[in-house]
């Protein structure tokens, strides 16, 4: 919403301050399409010479995340907490045999089951599963530290690979203000072409040769690098419900008092959707979803 929110801002503000200064409209609009036609032709052609098909894809699928916004809200902070603090309570009371059939096949597990916004998110799952199933092999011998460098290497993997789409859309930004000036130079030449027009026609035929310059700048620093800084934030914050399963599961293999596993959890989590603090009387109040409940 904020963005398209912020498009029609910069748009505005730009061509309605050029039209209240006293400049024609009318020249700029009709050169926009043909110079629009060239820049976005150029950064299309770019596009698909620098990427795979995969990566073209997920190009979309980051744009789609720009005017969507993060995935997950504080039910989902909080519901992966229960999630995750459930799986290793089965496994301190009940023992990896119990725990087995849960994270071989996540898509069958009741537990699981409760939260259905957490398993449609494969990697999420996945992390959760692959790295309880090591726990569950190796009959809870393994080291944590390197129960944790395993989470931290998934996670890194992930992180890079949906960072790829931001990147692009940067690179992309920065290539755009030269492919305006490649706009800008061709309508040079074709100028140079009737140099013998008069300087009315002219006037015109430079004037439109510079609105290349024009929208590549704006395309470059108001519209495309804005929409990769956003898509930066959305990816970071993602990426935090990655990090509070790392800490439970890791704070738990260390066997820490409750209090901190909870605190372990919620410390990574942006304040807008930090679940209540345990110490509040609303969340230990022994109510059926109070964080501690989910350790008990």
């Amino acid at each position: 919403m904020f963005p398209v929110i912020g498009l029609v801002v910069l748009l505005v503000m730009i061509f309605g301050g050029f039209a209240i200064t006293g400049g024609a409209l009318g020249p700029v609009m009709e050169a926009i399409p043909h110079e629009m036609l060239i820049i976005g032709g150029a950064a299309v052609g770019a596009l698909i010479i620098g990427n795979s098909m995969k990566e073209l894809k997920a190009l979309g699928g980051g744009l789609m995340k720009v005017f969507k916004g993060p995935k997950y809200k504080k039910q989902d902070y909080l519901d992966v907490i229960f999630l995750v603090s459930k799986l290793m309570k089965m496994l301190r009371t009940e023992g990896p045999i119990a725990l087995e059939p849960h994270v071989e096949d996540p898509q069958s597990s009741a537990v699981f089951a409760e939260y259905p916004r957490l398993l449609a998110d494969h990697t999420l799952v996945n992390l959760i599963a692959d790295t309880l199933r090591l726990v569950v092999v190796s009959s809870g011998t393994l080291d944590v530290h390197a129960v944790e460098d395993v989470m931290d290497n998934m996670i890194k993997t992930h992180h890079h690979e949906v960072e790829g789409p931001q990147g692009t859309i940067a690179t992309l930004a920065d290539a755009l203000p030269a492919l305006g000036i490649v706009a800008a130079v061709l309508g040079v030449v074709k100028t140079m072409g009737s140099i013998d027009k008069p300087p009315a026609i002219l006037g015109a035929m430079i004037g439109s040769a510079l609105v290349g310059t024009f929208m590549g700048v704006l395309l470059a620093y108001g519209i495309v690098a804005p929409l990769a800084n956003r898509l930066k934030q959305v990816i970071e914050a993602d990426a935090a419900i990655y990090h509070v399963v790392k800490q439970i599961i890791i704070a738990s293999l260390h066997g820490h008092p409750q209090p901190l596993v909870i605190e372990a959890a919620r410390s990574g989590i942006a304040h807008s959707n930090q679940p209540a603090s345990p110490r509040c009387s609303t969340v230990c109040g022994g109510g059926k979803r109070g964080l501690v409940h989910a350790f008990a």
